[in-house]
């Protein structure tokens, strides 16, 4: 009778049915899934529960690890090739096996010491995981559903003459456009950036900072720089002329929009700005 699904590639969470020298054997759903004993928690018992993941070992035996890959099944990542030969790239994922990107599933051929975003899945004909760098295919080809502002996960992809590409959630692409840039950023970086606009051609403006900020959100981010000076003697070292990579690293926001904060702080004299910073006004 077969036992629990387990999904190769990704994390489960499986009973431990057998103890040997080697190791433990956990259910799997036709046959027993072996722990090394290096990845066995001390104490460890039959019956208990272990998150592992579980992958194929140089046998395509169903194999688990305590070990966290860089990524799993159904996820997009960026990594680096640490071989190249006939059969293929190989990339360092974390686990004792490199992950294979096969010639076929190279949008450019690859090249070892270079890093790169793929795709990983699992192979319909061998059902081992491997990986794509052709990413088009395993994004979402329905009409994207955002709302502005709305936060979302990014993997920064390529730099144009506009900005950078990135991929929202793993499913669609968007564009983060230079003057929207306040930070320095890479690709292959994962970070949390907003909707800035869906537009009516289903083509997605993203930026880093939340955008159009509201009453509500200037007050919070007032309070915010305010708490800040109090836990810093009553003085930051950013003012309206500071690089904007500083104040987004502070504050995760635009220079326009602290710009904009720090003032109504002067106006309501709580401030004062000076050319080393903004000071508390006594």
């Amino acid at each position: 009778m077969p036992g629990k699904v387990v999904n190769v590639g990704r994390r489960n969470r499986l009973t431990v049915v057998r103890q040997v020298p080697f190791g433990v054997y956990l259910e799997g759903q036709f046959s027993e899934i072996l722990l090394p004993k290096r990845y066995v928690p001390d104490g460890t018992q039959i019956g208990d529960e272990l998150d592992v993941f579980v992958y194929l070992d140089s046998e395509d035996i169903q194999i688990a690890t305590t070990e966290t890959p860089l990524a799993q099944v159904g996820e997009l990542v960026c990594l680096k090739v640490v071989e190249v030969n006939a059969t293929g790239a190989f990339l360092d994922w974390g686990l004792p096996k490199d992950l294979l990107v096969p010639f076929s599933e190279q949008k450019q051929r690859m090249v070892k010491g270079r890093s790169y975003i793929v795709a990983l899945y699992l192979d319909d004909r061998t059902r081992r995981i491997v990986a794509s760098s052709k990413v088009d295919k395993f994004l979402n080809d329905m009409p994207a559903r955002y709302e502005k502002g709305q936060p979302v996960s990014l993997l920064i992809a390529d730099r144009t003459d506009i900005g950078y590409t990135a991929i929202i959630e793993d499913c669609h692409w968007g564009v983060i456009f230079h003057n929207d840039i306040h930070q320095p950023i890479r690709y292959g970086e994962r970070l949390q950036g907003y909707i800035k606009q869906v537009r009516p051609d289903g083509k997605i403006d993203l930026c880093l900072s939340k955008p159009g900020f509201d009453k509500e959100g200037m007050a919070n981010l007032s309070q915010q720089i305010l708490a800040a000076m109090k836990r810093h003697q009553g003085f930051l070292p950013l003012n309206d002329k500071s690089d904007p990579a500083l104040i987004q690293k502070q504050f995760s926001v635009s220079k326009r929009t602290f710009k904009m904060a720090i003032g109504a702080l002067y106006k309501q004299r709580l401030i004062t700005i000076e050319e080393d910073g903004i000071h508390l006004d006594q």
